[in-house]
This record gives C-alpha cells, sequence and structure tokens, in this order.
C-alpha cells in the first residue's frame, strides 16, 4: 500500500451523489462538516453508512470526510456505502472479494420512472367506465 493523504471515491444512488475521503485515522465519519449520526439519525441509514467498513473490518482504520447532495435521506446513505466501498478499493483492491459478495460496489440503477401521456402516474391509468 503506497503512503497517500487520502483515498477518495464517488457514489451514487437515485439522485444522490457522495463524494468520500477516507483518511487514515481514528474512525470519524464527517458527512457535510457535521459527525454523521446526527445528518443521519436512523438507525438503518447509520447501519447502512458503516456497512462497508463493518464487512472489511476497517471500522476505526479510517477517518472519512463526506460531501453529499441531491436525493432524499436514503438515497445519500446508499450513495456515502457506495462511495466508501470504492473509496476502500482504491486504498486496498484485496478488498473487492468481500465488498463484491456483500453486494457493496454496484450501482443501484434503479430510478423513479418518467410519467407517461394519457396516464396519471408513470403506470396509473385512468379509472375505465364501460357507459
Amino acid at each position: 500500500m503506497e503512503k497517500q493523504a487520502y483515498f477518495y471515491g464517488t457514489g451514487k444512488r437515485k439522485t444522490a451523489i457522495a463524494c468520500v475521503r477516507l483518511v487514515p485515522g481514528s474512525g470519524s465519519i464527517l458527512v457535510n462538516n457535521v459527525p454523521y449520526d446526527e445528518h443521519f439519525t436512523r438507525l438503518e441509514h447509520q447501519r447502512t453508512i458503516l456497512q462497508p467498513l463493518v464487512v472489511t473490518e476497517n471500522i476505526g482504520k479510517y477517518d472519512a470526510i463526506i460531501k453529499v447532495t441531491g436525493g432524499g435521506v436514503s438515497g445519500q446513505a446508499g450513495a456515502i456505502a457506495h462511495g466508501i466501498s470504492r473509496a476502500l478499493l482504491v486504498a486496498d483492491e484485496g478488498l473487492r472479494p468481500m465488498l463484491h459478495q456483500n453486494k457493496l460496489l454496484t450501482r443501484d440503477s434503479r430510478v423513479k420512472e418518467r410519467k407517461k401521456a394519457g396516464l396519471k402516474r408513470a403506470r396509473k391509468a385512468p379509472q375505465y367506465t364501460k357507459r
């Protein structure tokens, strides 16, 4: 492993984009200059963010400085997890099988479907009346 100032990774989920910098340190995670547990109050989102670090047993080894924009809370948490996974790969390529096995490297491509003409939403049609 080369000596670098930080390891960088970009993660995306729905319309959220997270830029992640991993710096060797004590394990603090800052999201938009705020501790992650203040930015994400639900335990489910906090677990999502920590999952790549827990799976690779790197919790407490890196400080994460994260800038996240767009999307909602769940999309942002997913984007951060994706970004952390990519940054961990830059730090150590040997983590790829573990991250891939836990589906942390795949970009979740599901996005909101567009509304179609003549329909009320993407797929909901107006009520049909026979007479």
